[in-house]
C-alpha cells in the first residue's frame, strides 16, 4: 500500500471511529435518560396510584421493555445491515431513538390523560429499544471494519465510549435539573433532557451521512457473498456462539444499570442519600470510566494472551462489586462515591475490548445480525433485568446481600464465557492471512489494498 493509500486508509477509519462515537453517544445519552428518570420521577409522573417500593418497581418494569424491545431491533437492522450495509440502518436507528426520546418530553402525565399515559410510556419506550437494538451492532462494526490491520479492537472501542460518555451527559442534565424545587421538577423538569434530544440528533446525523462503508461489507456486497437470510444463517452456524455471546456480555451491561439505575433507587429512597448526591457520586463514576475505559481496548490489544487480558480486567470485579455495595450502605458520602468509583474500573476495561472480541468470532456476512443478538438478548434477559431483579430481591430479602450475591454471579458468567469464546476461530485474522496468501496481479492490486486495511 502507498504512502498516500495509508494516509486516505487512516482518514477514513478515523472518521468512521469518529462519527460511531458520536451516533452511539446520542443513542445511549437517550437510553439512559429514561432510566434515570425511572429511578427519580416516572413512579410519580406516569403510576402516582402506585405508592413507594411498588411504583418503583413498575417504573424499572417499563425500564425492561426498552430491552424487551432490542432483540427485535438486532433482528431487523443485523438483516438489512448484513444485506444492504451498515451505514443505512445507523441513520435510519439514530432517527428512531431522536423521535422516540423527544415523544416521551411531550407525553403528558396520568394526571393529564390517565391510564393513557402509562401505556403510550411503554409504546414509545420499545420504539426505544427496537432503535437502539439495531445501533450497537452496527456503531461497533462501522468502526471496527475500517480498522487498519490489527486495531479492530481499538477502532471497536470508538463505539463502547459512547455507552460512558452518554452516560454521563444522562447525569449531567439531572444533576442540573436536580436544583429546581421538586414540585418543579417533577412536574416539568424532568422532560428538559428529553426534549434536548432533537438537537443532538441532528448533530448526530451531519457526521453519520459522511462515513463511507464498511470496506468488509462492501466487498461482501461486491462479491455477492451476503446471506440471503442472515438470522436463519447465524442460528444455523453459530447457535452455541450466540449462548456463549449472550452470557459474555452480561456485566459489561448490567453493571451500569446496577449503579446509575437500582442504586440510585436504592440511595434515595431506602438510605439517608438525597437526589443531588447520589447523581454527583454516579457523575463521578462516569467520567471516570470515560477516562479509564479506552485503555481495556488497549490492554487487549497489546497483551499476548487475550484469554489473560479478560481474567486482569474481570477478577478484580468479584471482590469490588461487593465492596461498591458495602460502602453505599455506609451512609457515608465519601466511601460510597469510593465504592462506586473503584467498581466501575473492571468493568469498563473490559466493555472497552468487548465488542471487538465478539465481532471477531462472527463470519463478517452474518456479523452485524450475530452481534446484535448477543447483546440484545442480554439485554433483554440480564442486563436490562437488573433493576427489577435486584429490587426484588431487596423487597423479599429486606437485605442488599442477595442483591450482591446476583451481581457476583454475573461477573463470574461473564468471565467464564468469554474465556470459551476466544477459543474459536477468530474471522478477522482468518480474512488477513488469506489476503495475504493471495497472489497480486495487475487487476487484483487496487482490490487487495483496500482490504488489506480490513481488520
Amino acid at each position: 500500500m502507498s504512502a498516500s493509500a495509508a494516509r486516505e486508509q487512516k482518514r477514513t477509519a478515523n472518521r468512521a471511529g469518529l462519527g460511531a462515537f458520536i451516533g452511539s453517544t446520542i443513542e445511549w445519552f437517550d437510553f439512559y435518560i429514561y432510566g434515570t428518570a425511572a429511578a427519580l420521577v416516572f413512579d410519580e409522573v406516569f403510576f402516582p396510584e402506585l405508592e413507594g417500593p411498588v411504583g418503583t418497581l413498575v417504573a424499572f418494569a417499563t425500564f425492561w421493555v426498552g430491552f424487551l424491545a432490542r432483540p427485535l431491533g438486532g433482528i431487523i437492522f443485523g438483516h438489512f445491515g448484513d444485506r444492504l450495509g451498515r451505514k443505512k440502518t445507523l441513520v435510519i436507528t439514530l432517527l428512531m431513538m431522536g423521535i422516540a426520546t423527544t415523544l416521551i418530553g411531550l407525553l403528558p402525565g396520568y394526571s393529564t390523560i390517565g391510564v393513557a399515559a402509562p401505556i403510550l410510556l411503554v409504546c414509545i419506550r420499545m420504539v426505544q429499544g427496537i432503535g437502539l437494538g439495531g445501533e450497537w451492532g452496527g456503531s461497533v462494526l462501522i468502526a471496527s471494519e475500517h480498522a487498519p490491520k490489527g486495531k479492530s479492537i481499538l477502532y471497536g472501542a470508538f463505539a463502547q465510549q459512547g455507552s460512558p460518555v452518554g452516560n454521563t451527559l444522562s447525569t449531567v442534565s439531572f444533576l442540573a435539573i436536580s436544583q429546581l424545587p421538586d414540585d418543579d421538577f417533577v412536574s416539568w423538569g424532568w422532560r428538559i433532557p428529553f426534549l434536548a434530544s432533537a438537537l443532538l440528533v441532528f448533530v448526530g446525523l451531519f457526521v453519520r451521512m459522511r462515513v463511507a462503508e464498511s470496506p468488509a461489507m462492501a466487498k461482501a456486497i461486491k462479491t455477492n457473498k451476503v446471506a440471503k437470510m442472515p438470522l436463519t444463517e447465524v442460528l444455523r452456524t453459530q447457535p452455541t456462539l450466540i449462548l456463549l455471546g449472550i452470557g459474555a456480555c452480561t456485566i459489561g451491561l448490567s453493571a451500569t444499570y446496577f449503579k446509575s439505575t437500582f442504586a440510585l433507587s436504592w440511595a434515595t429512597s431506602s438510605l439517608d442519600f438525597d437526589r443531588s448526591s447520589f447523581l454527583t457520586i454516579i457523575l463521578v463514576a462516569n467520567i471516570l470510566q470515560v477516562l479509564v475505559q479506552p485503555f481495556g481496548a488497549v490492554l487487549a490489544t497489546r497483551m499476548k494472551s487475550m484469554t489473560r487480558a479478560v481474567c486482569v480486567m474481570l477478577i478484580p470485579e468479584i471482590v469490588l462489586m461487593p465492596l461498591m455495595f458495602i460502602l453505599i450502605s455506609t451512609e457515608n458520602y465519601a466511601l460510597a462515591m469510593i465504592g462506586v468509583a473503584v467498581a466501575t474500573v473492571p468493568h469498563c476495561l473490559y466493555y472497552a475490548a468487548l465488542a471487538g472480541m465478539l465481532a471477531s468470532r462472527f463470519p463478517a456476512n452474518v456479523r452485524y445480525t450475530g452481534i446484535s443478538l448477543c447483546y440484545q438478548l442480554c439485554g433483554t434477559i440480564l442486563g436490562g433485568t437488573t433493576p427489577i431483579v435486584g429490587q426484588s430481591l431487596l423487597n423479599w430479602t429486606g437485605s442488599i446481600a442477595a442483591v450482591i450475591c446476583y451481581a457476583v454471579f454475573q461477573v463470574l458468567l461473564t468471565l467464564g464465557c468469554m474465556v470459551l469464546i476466544l477459543r474459536r476461530p477468530n474471522y478477522d485474522e482468518l480474512a488477513e492471512s488469506a489476503d495475504e496468501q493471495q497472489p497480486v496481479t495487475a487487476t487484483a492490486a487496487p482490490a487487495t489494498a483496500v482490504r488489506g486495511g480490513t481488520a
